[in-house]
């Protein structure tokens, strides 16, 4: 008889709380990094990634992915005893999608400037009618497992002034927008969304979900997202306190200052928070701050670029 399958809190790793002095001497906020480089696959994917596969019925599951959610999905199926595949555009880092491979997962590499994702997922899912087709953020599923690390930030107390996200399609800041809250948390929650890639913004702006023309050409790869999730939306529009639209060369000094400063290494995406602070440092300035840094998956050589 095979071992009944965990829950969530059973395999996650606890996000890494990191106090960063010098970082916050640089910036001019009491800063704290809440980091998910550490979690299982390196990023916060895994808490939803686990969470979903854990909570469907089907044994084979097909999602997209730039790489985060592609390798958590895997490692998470190879726990629970499943498959999955996963549509990467072709420009993905290469650690991510050696990392899918790695973790038992199929890569189906697609050229974005041929066929979107969506186009190739539905493909798939004709070819595989018995499987799962999962949205790396667009599903109460997503969100409840992204939700456990607002919980964990709850638990930190009310210390913070603000709590500053990375926002791609609003998986994770919708999560821990809804942990938080489930614990009586009322810290104001902002995103950090890529300049290039800012649908999120817009959105707020119009009071209605707007989209990208195209998958936007940011550095941060995990925000390249076309739109919100709409479950997301229902969550954002009213529980975000605004969104901060960071320029891809703050995203790149993000990075190399959590480096440099925090001794962390983050991806892109990962340190748009961080990004958000450089962008608007009045707005911040003397406030005890959370940075949720999503992730740290990022290729050597690109990584070497940004440093350099």
């Amino acid at each position: 008889m095979s071992a009944m399958p965990q829950p969530l809190d059973a395999v996650l790793h606890p996000t890494s709380v990191i106090e960063a002095p010098r970082l916050s001497r640089r910036i001019g906020v009491k800063l704290t990094l809440v980091s998910e480089t550490f979690q299982h696959t390196g990023s916060f994917k895994f808490r939803a990634a686990y969470h979903l596969a854990l909570n469907v019925p089907q044994r084979q599951l097909i999602t997209a992915s730039s790489g985060n959610f592609g390798q958590a999905l895997a490692y998470a199926c190879g726990l629970l005893g499943k498959s999955c595949r996963v549509v990467m555009p072709a420009t993905s880092a290469r650690v991510k999608m050696d990392a899918v491979r790695e973790y038992g997962g199929m890569v189906d590499e697609v050229d974005t400037r041929v066929k979107s994702r969506a186009a190739r997922v539905a493909e798939l899912a004709a070819d595989y009618p018995e499987a799962f087709v999962a949205s790396p953020y667009d599903d109460p599923l997503v969100i409840e497992g992204n939700a456990s690390l607002g919980e964990e930030i709850a638990a930190l107390g009310d210390r913070f002034d603000a709590i500053i996200v990375p926002v791609g399609g609003g998986g994770l800041a919708a999560g821990l927008i809804t942990g938080l809250r489930r614990a009586g948390r009322s810290t104001p929650v902002i995103g950090a969304e890529p300049l290039l890639a800012n649908d999120a913004a817009r959105s707020l702006r119009a009071g209605r979900i707007l989209a990208n023309e195209s998958e936007p050409r940011t550095i941060a790869d995990g925000a390249r997202t076309l739109c919100l999730g709409r479950h997301n939306w229902e969550v954002l529009q009213a529980g975000l306190a605004g969104i901060v639209e960071v320029p891809e060369a703050l995203i790149v000094q993000g990075v190399k200052l959590l480096f440099e400063l925090a001794n962390l290494k983050a991806e892109p995406t990962g340190a748009l928070a961080v990004a958000a602070l450089l962008t608007e440092p009045e707005r911040f300035r003397g406030q005890s701050v959370c940075c949720v840094v999503s992730g740290g998956n990022v290729d050597g050589k690109v990584y070497r670029t940004l440093l350099r």
